[in-house]
């Protein structure tokens, strides 16, 4: 929905940057529209399972190269053996032009080169506990689109996943990106808000996020 109070753009930390209201509703729609295609495959969206036997409770769909804990790989051996969808070049240029806008710099997307997206879904329950985006091979900034319900999004330090941290929330067509010297932050959703999101983007309920990174894996 759309705030009735302008949300002004925010960094967090040095390299942290949240700017509301990045993506318009028709951009969202067609998000939407990729993401439910790669949701059903050729690796369909998982909740994944933990090495320890846990199971996480957002469900997850992978591009590019498959995420699993806690390696990249470029077929899905812990799903269906199957390799995943290409990384659209769309999509890099969409992760260029939000650095662009997220560092205020035109040179900012100069290199960008994402070659691989996690995509999470949250339903009312889901959470992501604090953790460190440190399986790439590559200090890259991380792109982060969210559509759907609000989130209350949790930035913290490079150290550990205690204090000092800040909570914020991040909404429909809200970007976020983090690179520089917080690329390593730990960073989690202690909860998302039911019922805050805009149906007009085609998601009825729940909360995607879509992270674009740099794996700077070979081939």
């Amino acid at each position: 929905m759309t705030a009735l109070i302008p949300r002004p753009r925010m960094q967090l930390a040095p390299g942290a940057v949240h700017v509301p209201g990045w993506l318009g509703v028709e951009q969202q729609r067609e998000l939407v529209a990729a993401c439910r295609g790669w949701a059903s495959g050729p690796v369909p969206i998982r909740h994944t399972r933990l090495p320890r036997g846990g199971v996480m409770s957002v469900q997850t769909v992978c591009i590019g190269w498959h995420w699993q804990p806690y390696r990249y790989t470029r077929t899905a051996g812990d799903v269906n053996g199957s390799r995943v969808a290409p990384f659209p070049e769309w999509l890099a240029e969409l992760g260029r032009r939000a650095l662009v806008e997220a560092y205020e710099d035109p040179a900012a997307g100069v290199g960008y080169a994402p070659d691989t997206a996690l995509i999470n879904f949250y339903d009312g329950r889901a959470t992501m506990g604090m953790h460190q985006d440190k399986d790439e091979r590559s200090g890259a900034p991380v792109v982060s689109l969210s559509i759907g319900d609000t989130c209350v999004f949790r930035f913290g330090n490079t150290e550990n996943r205690n204090r000092p941290y800040t909570d914020v929330e991040l909404a429909s067509g809200d970007l976020f990106v983090f690179g520089g010297p917080s690329r390593f932050a730990y960073h989690g959703v202690p909860r998302v808000l039911p019922g805050t999101g805009d149906p007009a983007t085609g998601l009825a309920s729940g909360r995607l996020n879509l992270t674009m990174r740099v794996t700077g894996l070979p081939g």
